[in-house]
Formats: structure tokens, sequence, C-alpha cells
């Protein structure tokens, strides 16, 4: 399995003490105030945590969920009438998505395929959970080199075709972790017609698709629908631990291909954690409001424009158009990491931690590690103490 990334991390700085008061922009994890209404919508539904909820979800978080699908990429005449979209049988809550992308490859990936060991796909850099979920599952992990040159979305599809053919699913996460890069909806298209000329499957993690810089960021199950009017070959994830900054709440949700989705359905009925009612209930109120979102996307965009100033076009900084990292070229990132740790207090990721060595960049000479020369900064403080991260940043690098 690939290791931890934030274990290394503080292996890589043990024993050095912080130069100033530390800040950590290592972490993901959303610090912005979440919505009252959650922890009233919990005590009202208290009672519940008598019960055990079903994997299915209730009537009411599946219409919550499919209320939003329509609002958010179109889909409103196309749901309630089983046509792409089922909410009964297409939709699925999960009990925070990474648990979700980890047991899709169980049911993705089959014995075998064109004889051979199966095949799943990454981008790299890449969410650790997708190489172990490969692994886990008995495929074998390939790593897509996402670089600058290629906007940090991996080309599949100049894959060898042996490797498509043994190919059981391909993970995409847009906008991407870490660099901030959107699919187009040409891209996921193409995507589709990939795999469903090679029979496999296209798991798309849109987990940060509501934190964006300018425009919302197009969605699989938008490209699919203009695509076919079909779902075939496609699970999408989302959650509310980035869009309603509620990691803690382990709400998300699942929706796509229908075959597929009963099938993942009966394997979570066995093997997977269910989200509670009171929990879930939350949820459904917080898919229904958007004033929160929209609140939570502004604060991203001002400590952006916090980095734009104080970077400039340094440190190949650009504006990520979705998510809240920063993907910064210093170089060197485990030095980097070090050196702001111990001169200015601020704890980042290298960039080599979320990545592996890939084949395809050792033939052309590179390092072999697409990650290697960069960091990774998480814009998840307040306004106030990111902006004074980023400036203790800059006097160092």
């Amino acid at each position: 399995m690939p290791d931890s990334p934030f274990p290394r991390l503080n292996a890589l700085i043990e024993g050095i003490a912080p130069g100033k008061p530390p800040i950590i922009m290592s972490l993901g994890e959303p610090q912005h105030p979440f919505p009252d209404f959650v922890t009233e919508t919990i005590t009202a539904h208290a009672r519940e945590f008598g019960k055990y909820p079903p994997i299915a979800g209730t009537p009411d978080f599946r219409a919550a969920v499919a209320d939003w699908l329509a609002r958010r990429y179109g889909l409103g005449d196309v749901i309630g009438t089983g046509k792409p979209l089922d909410p009964e049988h297409q939709i699925l809550p999960v009990n925070g998505t990474r648990e979700a992308l980890f047991n899709v490859a169980f049911v993705a990936t089959p014995l075998s395929k064109q004889g051979q060991r199966p095949a799943i796909l990454m981008p790299n850099p890449f969410y650790q959970c997708y190489a172990a979920a490969a692994l886990a599952a008995g495929a074998e992990p390939i790593y897509v080199a996402a670089t600058r040159e290629n906007g940090f979305m991996p080309d599949f599809a100049d894959l060898p075709e042996e490797l498509l053919a043994r190919t059981a699913m391909i993970y995409v996460c847009s906008p991407a972790n870490p660099q901030g890069a959107v699919a187009s909806l040409d891209y996921l298209k193409d995507l589709l017609r990939l795999a469903r000329k090679h029979s496999f499957l296209l798991a798309v993690d849109e987990c940060y698709a509501e934190i964006y810089d300018r425009e919302p960021p197009a969605g699989a199950l938008q490209a699919a629908i203009e695509l076919s009017g079909t779902l075939d070959n496609l699970i999408v994830f989302h959650s509310l631990s980035k869009r309603s900054s509620l990691p803690g709440l382990r709400s998300g949700f699942c929706a796509g291909d229908r075959d597929f989705m009963i099938r993942f359905r009966n394997f979570r009925n066995i093997g997977a954690p269910q989200v509670p009612l009171p929990l879930m209930a939350a949820s459904a109120a917080a898919w229904r409001e958007e004033s929160h979102v929209a609140e939570n996307r502004a604060r991203y965009r001002r400590k952006i424009d916090a980095a734009e100033r104080v970077f400039g076009n340094r440190l190949g900084f650009y504006r990520p158009a979705g998510g809240f990292f920063l993907w910064l070229d210093v170089g060197d990132g485990e030095k980097a990491a070090r050196e702001l740790w111990a001169k200015a207090g601020v704890k980042v990721l290298p960039g080599a931690y979320l990545s592996r060595e890939d084949s395809n960049m050792k033939s052309t000479g590179d390092s072999g590690n697409p990650g290697a020369a960069y960091i990774r900064v998480a814009l998840v403080e307040d306004e106030a103490r990111t902006e004074e991260a980023l400036k203790r940043m800059a006097e160092i690098l």
C-alpha cells in the first residue's frame, strides 16, 4: 500500500521545533463554520439514533440529492422520470466518500479481465485511497502522470490498448486534489467513450465540485446525459465535507449506472457502514440549502485572492479553478516543507507524498515522481491566519 502522507510528513519534521507559532496548512480539513441548522436537525431527529439506518438511505435523503443534482447539473428534465437517473435505485448515501471510493473497487474489479490481472488507473498525484482500494481488490494500480504539460489532467486514452483492455476502473478527481484542475465536459465525454469501448467503470470523485474560483465545474453525470442520455459505466461521488464544511458528519453520496448501483447496494448491505438517520436528515437539509455554500465558496475565493497578492507569478503560482489547495513549484518539496516548519512554523505537505514513480515520466528522463518539486498548501484556516501563513511562506521561499 502507499504510505499515508501525514505520518511521512511528521517523520520528516520530527525533532524540528517550529520557528514561529504553528499554522497547519498540510491537512485539507475545512475550518469554516458549518450551518446552525445541522445541529438543530440532528437534535430534532436524535431519537432515531435508536434505529438501524437502511443502507439505501431514506426517501427524503435521496430526493434531496436528486433535487440538488437537478439544480446543479441541469438534470431537471430527467429527475423523476426513471431515465436516466432513478433516485430509488441510482443514489446511495455513503459514510463519507472515502469509504465508498475504497469499497467501489471490490464491486468493479473482476477476478481477471482478458485473462490477466485487472488494472485500475488513477491520476498521479492521487488520493491514496485509490491505490489502496486497487490493491485490496486484487487489481494493479497504474499511476498516470497529471502534470502542468497536460493541464494536470492525465491522458488515459494515450495508454496502450493492451492495458486499457484489462482495465476494470479509472479513478478521476475533478476538481483535482491537489492541483485544482477541472475536467471539461469534452474530457469527461471522451473518458466515458473510452470506458464503454473497453467495458470498465469510470469513477469520478467530485468532492470539491462546490469549491470553485470562477465557473462551476462540469459534472460527469451532465457529460453522460449529453453524450448518450444514459449513465452506463459511470459512478460519481459527492460529499458534504468540503461543500458544507462538515468533515466530521461523514456524509456523502454516490450515483450512477443503474445496474452497477444495484450491485454496489447489495455489496454495501453486507460490508459497508451506514449513515445514522439523524445525520441523514441533517444531510438532506444541507443538500437543499445553498446560501451557506455560497458563503463558504466566497471565503475560499478571498484566500486565493490573498495568495495571488502574496505570491504573484512566483513559485509557479496560478489560481486553482477548483478546490482549496495551492500547488506550488518549490524545486524540492521535502526541503521546502522542512524549512517552512523550522523557520516559519507553517506545516505544508511535500507533493512527493501524494505521488508515485511513473514509468511514463521515467521514459522522458524526468525524475519519475510528478509531485517531487511541489508542496500542497491547504487554505483551510480563517482568512487572517491564512494570510499570515502565506506571508511567512513568501519570506522563506
